[in-house]
């Protein structure tokens, strides 16, 4: 059977957000859609960039996968390359000016590696995908044995700084970011907090984007970011 909640929300769907906005969505179904932002997010129930961007229907174009990875570029590798493929669909096809990799805290992926937990099956995909950090891991050195949660989200931000690096690996995206044509950005949410940081391409920082969010305000340096991503 269906879910229930599934059902209850369509039908919340149509008589609300749908009803107030067909004419967006008829609009968009007649001459396509054309979003100016990729998001390369986590598929933690939790991160969902439509929510945190309070993104109306078309404008942002989102693909998600454990921890927000960006492979790099290796076309001739013998394996499917889900989000290489919708890279080359945002970049090439619907020529969107900017890209944003979202990490975000208590990432069950990042941890999962930096635990070396056991595989959950025979196959370990979940494991296979997430060996793509161990350069993030080693540019962080050896895991101190009592360093807490500390160790995690450096390489939670270690990881999307990665991922900004392997995006200018494809050549379709060097080739348009060099030309002033297509942005990259790095930003991490926090998940308990709600605080959004976005990364300074200069320094290599994390900053906090609005001060409206409550708790302290600090600024979270990656420490072993490079000062410009460029690949």
């Amino acid at each position: 059977m269906f879910p229930d909640r599934l059902t209850q929300g369509y039908r919340a769907f149509l008589d609300r957000r749908f009803a107030s906005e067909r004419s967006r969505y008829e609009m968009l179904a007649e001459s396509g859609q054309k979003p100016e932002i990729m998001v390369i997010g986590c598929i933690d129930s939790r991160v969902s960039p439509e929510v945190i961007f309070d993104a109306a229907p078309g404008e942002l174009l989102v693909v998600r996968n454990v921890a927000n990875l960006v492979p790099p570029y290796e076309p001739d590798r013998s394996t499917q390359h889900g989000t290489s493929a919708a890279l080359e669909f945002g970049v090439q096809a619907l020529r969107v000016k900017h890209i944003v990799v979202l990490g975000h805290a208590y990432c069950g992926g990042i941890r999962a590696f930096a635990d070396e937990q056991k595989p959950l099956s025979p196959g370990d995909f979940i494991g296979r995908w997430m060996s793509q950090i161990a350069p993030a891991a080693e540019s962080l050195g050896p895991r101190a044995k009592n360093d807490g949660d500390d160790y995690l989200r450096r390489l939670e931000f270690a990881s999307v700084e990665l991922s900004l690096k392997n995006l200018m690996t494809f050549p379709c995206v060097r080739i348009l970011v060099e030309r002033g044509k297509l942005h990259l950005h790095g930003a991490y949410f926090g998940v308990a907090s709600g605080r959004l940081l976005v990364r300074d391409s200069e320094s290599g920082a994390f900053r906090p984007v609005s001060d409206r969010v409550p708790g302290p305000l600090a600024m979270i340096q990656c420490e072993e970011a490079d000062a410009v991503t460029d690949g």
